[in-house]
């Protein structure tokens, strides 16, 4: 993308699997990108060449690369790959000459590799000793000792993250909830080990980084479900100050090597990102990129408000409430829109997903229950080994709000969510009566199978999913019990399930088992299957297909027929 505003020019012609950018070369126009085979989460990291040319850095089967950083002088960079062992990632630097590599740390020991100092001396590594308590660790990468020095030592449960080294690799900022519900950034000073406070907020620090040459510190806020960004001048400590901007909230915020341009994003409910340059000091902005769909007026749109109501205990839920147009004048059926995770958040911005069904009539509220992220540690562990529980009745509370709004239809009700968004969603189905319709999208539906089929990368925190979810060979009766799949002969209503063949966490059986539970009992399922795809869906075409074959189900089911036909299809 030219800074000019001149037209984007495509690098990659991928015609079969989805490739994501990743990083240009420092010094030159070689373009690293990252992708899979059909969503299996195989990723490999390519080159694109000068001369347009692409090739695999990470070849192999059956394993996974990640791009990790540039060492400072350039002509280095890493990489992860878990090929010499499926559950554990090795630190490998490649050299951009002929991209030869070697390994500068070998992790037999479960670390999750997180970051490594511009310098190339130190690496920091995260280890989770539970899924509320976790430590980092410093590996000093020029000596032959490669032993890991433990630099969170802490009392309780307290989690720990990396997020940037200093520029001058001479400081670690990192991520602790030490010293209340949210997260705070820390920095560690590597010589002295001494700790001193970075950034704190009312919510969680969710990152910082540096400008290139250090001048600029850039954090965002986790602020209710919106990104909030500081940007912070390091030479005097002073607050940025931006000229007047377009509507939107600011994300990817970049800088030019001498910091001098700024690149950023707006995003926001009703419009999606949007690239913009800044040249600082200067009251100049240019918009570079027009991503909307040139046939959708964006004041047909609607922004999101956040809102929250009580659940059975009396336990504030937040979520994030879309008004349809068409509630002005009559009365529209609703959605609870359920997130995945567990301990995801649905959040502020564009989601175009929601956006197809608002503008088609129909309410959606975008559910945070209890689990959530964003909340406070305490609020984030309210579901631990409670799932299908406490989260499904904030679900069904979700439901008794809606019905006190006076423009939503009382009787047309239903749930929809992705991965464990799915498996509340159909829950919702199979242990109450309370909902019209479920869509359930690649969600979990047998958490014994699920638990016991993790990918083997997942190592790292396994324990930490154990400890919220269950461990399948001690909590299998209680794992048993709370999986739909078990239970399909209790779902009274229609019910839609959307699945990618090549999905690695949540496997094609479960869905396939899932449908013929619900059949056999003579309900009205119906079954969108992507060959393609994986846990989640990648290709363009596809989300289209999926999000018309929501409305489709919706509109027929929900809006329309109340003496629905159990017929299969």
């Amino acid at each position: 993308m030219p800074l000019d505003g001149s037209p984007a020019q495509p690098l990659t012609n991928s015609t079969q699997d989805s490739v994501f950018g990743v990083s240009w070369f420092p010094n030159d126009d070689r373009a690293l990108f990252s992708g899979d085979k059909g969503g299996n989460e195989e990723d490999h990291l390519y080159v694109r060449e000068l001369d347009g040319s692409t090739k695999d850095l990470t070849p192999g089967e059956g394993l996974k690369a990640n791009f990790v950083s540039w060492h400072d002088d350039g002509n280095q960079f890493y990489v992860t790959t878990n090929e010499r062992d499926p559950k554990f990632y090795d630190l490998y630097l490649y050299q951009i000459k002929d991209y030869s590599r070697q390994m500068v740390y070998q992790n037999n020991d479960g670390y999750a590799i997180s970051d490594v100092s511009p310098n190339g001396q130190w690496l920091v590594i995260n280890k989770n000793n539970s899924n509320a308590d976790s430590d980092l660790f410093l590996v000093d990468l020029n000596s032959d000792d490669s032993s890991a020095l433990l630099i969170t030592q802490h009392e309780g449960d307290v989690s720990h993250g990396a997020y940037t080294f200093s520029k001058d690799s001479l400081c670690l900022v990192y991520a602790t909830n030490e010293f209340g519900e949210f997260n705070q950034a820390w920095t560690y000073v590597i010589e002295t080990k001494e700790k001193k406070l970075n950034y704190k907020a009312d919510w969680d620090v969710s990152f910082t980084y540096f400008s290139k040459d250090g001048r600029y510190q850039v954090t965002g806020v986790n602020d209710d479900a919106q990104t909030k960004l500081d940007i912070l001048d390091t030479n005097d400590n002073s607050k940025v100050s931006l000229p007047d901007m377009p509507a939107g909230d600011l994300r990817g915020v970049g800088f030019s090597k001498d910091s001098n341009t700024m690149v950023f994003y707006l995003n926001s409910d009703t419009s999606p990102s949007n690239l913009y340059v800044h040249k600082m000091g200067t009251d100049s902005i240019k918009r570079l990129t027009n991503t909307g769909n040139p046939d959708i007026y964006e004041g047909n749109l609607v922004t999101g408000e956040v809102k929250r109501f009580k659940s059975f205990d009396d336990l504030e839920i937040p979520g994030i409430l879309y008004k349809p147009k068409q509630a002005e004048t009559e009365v529209v059926p609703a959605l609870i829109f359920i997130h995945g995770g567990p301990g995801g958040q649905s959040r502020k911005g564009y989601n175009p997903l929601v956006q197809h069904l608002v503008n088609n009539g129909y309410a959606v509220f975008s559910i945070n229950n209890r689990g959530s992220s964003g909340y406070g540690k305490t609020f984030n562990h309210l579901d631990d080994k409670r799932h299908g529980e406490d989260d499904l009745q904030d679900v069904v509370y979700n439901k008794y709000y809606l019905q006190t709004l006076d423009w939503v239809d009382k009787e047309r009700i239903g749930v929809i969510g992705g991965s464990y968004g799915g498996y509340l969603t159909m829950a919702a189905m199979a242990y109450t009566d309370e909902f019209k319709v479920g869509v359930n999208i690649f969600g979990v539906t047998n958490w014994v199978r699920t638990l016991k089929s993790i990918p083997p990368y997942w190592e790292s925190f396994r324990k930490s999913l154990y400890d919220e979810l269950g461990d399948p060979e001690v909590d299998e009766e209680r794992l048993h019990k709370i999986s739909p799949v078990f239970f399909g002969h209790q779902v009274k209503k229609p019910v839609l399930v959307v699945q990618g063949a090549n999905d690695p966490r949540v496997l094609q059986v479960e869905s396939d088992e899932m449908v013929e539970a619900i059949r056999s009992n003579g309900t009205y399922v119906d079954y969108l299957l992507f060959e393609d795809e994986g846990h989640g869906f990648s290709k363009k075409k596809n989300r289209i297909a999926a999000s018309n074959k929501y409305l489709e189900f919706l509109d027929k089911y929900l809006r329309k027929d109340d003496n629905f036909e159990n017929t299969e299809k």
